[in-house]
């Protein structure tokens, strides 16, 4: 039988229900994805480091989870809610149940709490700290939840990025320096696949060593926290602008390469977490269907009125910037997750945009 769970937010709205994962209690912002499929890549997001995940579908865990489908090697994710989380699952191959795999991993979560009642007071509240717990809370649970950092002012990306440099692909292709906040699996598969030989090199990596492995581009990953708290590596890419390369910037990747550039960024009330934002290119006028997981967000106004700048991408949902360019350079801000994993192929372009400018950038002479 189902032990008891307990999930209280900062502002006090509390919820009662089943626990359906490990054992224990966490503390962590909740924020909530709307996504209908693909809670495998989701939970192994390393953006979702130090969260607590809402997810809006109402019955998740029919089709378990295997590991082809992992970004990333363990769960990411603080905890997780659900109106109902199956303890069946039924798909080929090899795979393993929700419930056994959070518990292997020793992820909380509570289901049978009314989700449309939380995310309702997200979306009012805003995102904010949250206590997920399988004992009866305590007055000491409550006071670390008040104490608990709040997202804003957070450096998440060292928590999470390599150990020690990697490459995939094969050493004969256009050499890309991928810098890893957070970086999903699906993000390398995409370069490998458009002839990217990658190394992939930890979130601090000094300018230098990242020049030593002779990259004809670089990449700036996605990855968790507040990029304003990263004042280092947006040092370090304000040098790597400096080299002239091709830049793409995915996510924080895309908000590091705007602070870069002195457009800052600013904390969205509940950001966005779905498979399904309609993003506008604005330099086209066609329409794409994004997979998103962002809490921040760059300043429109001021990146409109930088000399250098051209904003390219909006979200149709609320005109929040989703992408820009640069009028001289070749450095490109993607807020959207161009790889998906989960969601539509839609985007994938970008990385034919961002591997031809690689190209170019390979048969012209050295600087």
């Amino acid at each position: 039988m189902a032990g008891k769970a307990f999930l209280i937010l900062a502002d006090g709205w509390q919820a009662e229900g089943v626990s359906v994962g490990a054992e224990g209690t966490v503390w962590g912002e909740v924020v909530f994805h709307t996504a209908l499929t693909g809670y495998p890549e989701i939970f192994t997001d390393p953006s979702y480091w130090g969260q607590i995940l809402v997810m809006t579908l109402p019955h998740i865990g029919n089709y378990g989870t295997a590991a082809e489908e992992w970004q990333h090697e363990k769960p990411m994710i603080r905890g997780l809610v659900a109106r109902q989380v199956s303890g069946f699952f039924s798909r080929a191959g090899r795979a393993v149940g929700l419930p056994e795999y959070l518990r292997m991993h020793g992820i909380p979560a509570i289901a049978g709490i009314d989700t449309r009642a939380l995310v309702r007071r997200v979306r009012q509240k805003g995102a904010q700290n949250a206590l997920l717990t399988t004992t009866p809370p305590t007055q000491e649970m409550w006071e670390k939840l008040i104490q608990y950092p709040s997202m804003q002012g957070t450096e998440l990306a060292s928590q999470v990025t390599t150990a020690r440099p990697y490459t995939v692909g094969e050493p004969s292709g256009l050499r890309i320096a991928l810098l890893d906040f957070g970086v999903k699996k699906a993000i390398l598969d995409q370069l490998v696949q458009r002839g990217a030989y990658v190394g992939v090199f930890p979130a601090y990596t000094a300018p230098e060593a990242l020049q030593a492995f002779e990259p004809q581009g670089f990449l700036l990953s996605n990855g968790p926290g507040d990029p304003a708290a990263m004042p280092q590596a947006i040092a370090t890419v304000s040098e790597l602008v400096k080299w002239g390369r091709p830049i793409l910037g995915i996510c924080l990747g895309h908000q590091l390469l705007s602070l870069a550039l002195g457009v800052p960024t600013y904390k969205l009330l509940f950001g966005h977490r779905g498979s399904n934002h309609p993003v506008k290119d604005l330099r086209t006028g066609r329409l794409y269907i994004t997979s998103q997981n962002h809490g921040f967000a760059i300043d429109a106004a001021e990146l409109e009125r930088h000399p250098d700048l051209i904003l390219s991408h909006i979200n149709l949902n609320d005109h929040t910037v989703e992408g820009f360019v640069h009028r001289h350079l070749p450095l490109q801000g993607v807020q959207y997750h161009p790889e998906a994993s989960p969601g539509p192929h839609d985007s994938h372009e970008v990385f034919d945009e961002f591997m031809a400018a690689v190209r170019l950038q390979a048969v012209l002479p050295s600087r």
